[in-house]
């Protein structure tokens, strides 16, 4: 139903004989299976799914298949009439978490070049940590909800329009004052339905919000009930941090306090390490680690006992916030600090477009919300994000960038709601939307 930044790289790899066999991993209900579906029954004439959770709940056909003969016999006897040669014929592996097996079976499938392939699971990155992973036969695509940019696709916004936007951004040209009410009005309207497609048609199509934050709520309990794969212990906490997420960005500090986690004082991350990689590689929350020496690449110079989560989705972190009370998000006069709102979207944003996320954390300077590495000049660029009216009020960020400071950082951005594009000693102030473009 909407386009997605991934179909140009899906049919890419479809014209291409020789390409890898691509998995797409990501979180559930973000639409993987959706466009795979579309943009895979389009190209070939024969298009074959294979539903893995289905046939783990049901028959098993596929339990013991760990060859290609095995495959084939099993395909053949499903979907024998519809095989035909590698120029048509595209098998869709959907969920292939549910058999581990058949990840690695894709090097001999890719090798024998009979069939075209592609994959998708909605846990793959937690379960692809415990096998092997045939390297030189498959490509591993990250895949994400909806970012801002597909959110004004889904709208109607025009190419034009975005060109026009991009090149303000680009050139530092104070962007048109009715075209930045309609962009920032439409931010406004994505902080409410977030980037998962079914919460997107709800709320852009059939424009009913309290179906809107139905769909979030459910897709917010089924995160929590994937971790029932774990023994109970483990499902416990994963869930008591999943749940902390809501109160924690409701404080002024919203790094994670493990002592919170079980009332225990002693407590790091090294102590629930299983439990946050889970969180992480099942794609449900965003990490940010801190770092006090701002050096490319921050990998180098992170804690990893100072950490920041952020849903992966702002749509389910407004629905715990505000429920169907989309006002306190629309009307700027309402009274509502949308910081942690803004944190989150932004964090949302960087990740999708391949960002690793840092957040700048220093008793002597203070806190930069961002941090992220910029690989075109082989330095670090911070980020400041502002909600309010107020987006000249910063304190940390201008002594990173400051020639006459420590760092000495090349420039810095601070994104907020007003139509501001500034410079100002190596700060760029521009409006918040703008982020979608780094």
């Amino acid at each position: 139903m909407f386009r997605r930044k991934i179909e140009t790289l899906l049919n890419e790899n479809f014209n291409d004989l020789n390409a890898k066999i691509i998995i797409i991993d990501g979180a559930r209900q973000i639409g993987k299976s959706f466009i795979i579906r579309k943009t895979a029954s389009e190209y070939f004439h024969n298009y074959i799914e294979i539903d893995l959770k289905s046939d783990f709940e049901g028959d098993q056909l596929f339990k013991d298949v760990r060859t290609i003969k095995s495959f084939h016999l099993v395909l053949g006897s499903i979907y024998g009439e519809k095989l035909n040669n590698l120029e048509d014929t595209i098998i869709f592996l959907d969920e292939i978490q549910y058999y581990p097996q058949l990840i690695t079976l894709l090097k001999d499938l890719k090798k024998e070049n009979k069939y075209r392939y592609i994959a998708s699971g909605s846990l793959l990155g937690v379960t692809m940590k415990h096998i092997f992973i045939p390297m030189g036969a498959i490509d591993e695509i990250k895949m994400y909800p909806m970012d801002f940019e597909e959110f004004l696709w889904a709208n109607s916004v025009g190419k034009e329009t975005i060109d026009y936007l991009k090149d303000c951004f680009e050139k530092r040209i104070k962007i048109e004052e009715s075209i930045h009410k309609k962009i920032l009005s439409l931010f406004k309207d994505y902080l409410i339905s977030g980037g998962l497609p079914d919460a997107v048609t709800e709320y852009v199509i059939n424009r009913n919000v309290i179906k809107t934050r139905n769909v979030q709520s459910q897709i917010f309990t089924y995160y929590k009930d994937d971790c029932s794969k774990y023994d109970i212990e483990h499902k416990l906490k994963i869930s008591k941090i999943y749940d902390m997420l809501i109160s924690n960005m409701a404080n002024k500090v919203k790094r994670i306090i493990f002592k919170k986690i079980e009332n225990i004082d002693d407590s790091n991350l090294e102590k629930y390490e299983d439990e946050f990689d889970y969180l992480v590689a099942s794609g449900v929350i965003n990490q940010s680690y801190a770092v006090s020496n701002p050096i490319f690449p921050l990998n180098e110079s992170s804690s990893k006992n100072l950490v920041k989560l952020y849903y992966n989705d702002i749509g389910l972190l407004t629905n715990q916030l505000y429920k169907h009370n989309i006002k306190a998000i629309l009307d700027s006069d309402f009274g509502i600090n949308l910081g942690s709102a803004y944190e989150t979207v932004c964090a949302m944003e960087l990740t999708a477009h391949g960002h690793k996320l840092f957040y700048f954390d220093s008793k002597k300077v203070g806190e930069v919300d961002f941090m992220i590495n910029d690989y075109n000049n082989l330095n670090v660029l911070p980020i400041e994000i502002k909600s309010g009216n107020d987006q000249n009020n910063y304190r940390a960020i201008p002594k990173l960038v400051h020639l006459d400071g420590n760092y000495k950082l090349p420039y810095g951005y601070v994104f907020g709601n007003k139509n501001i594009m500034e410079e100002k000693n190596n700060l760029y102030i521009l409006p918040i939307y703008l982020i979608m473009f780094l």
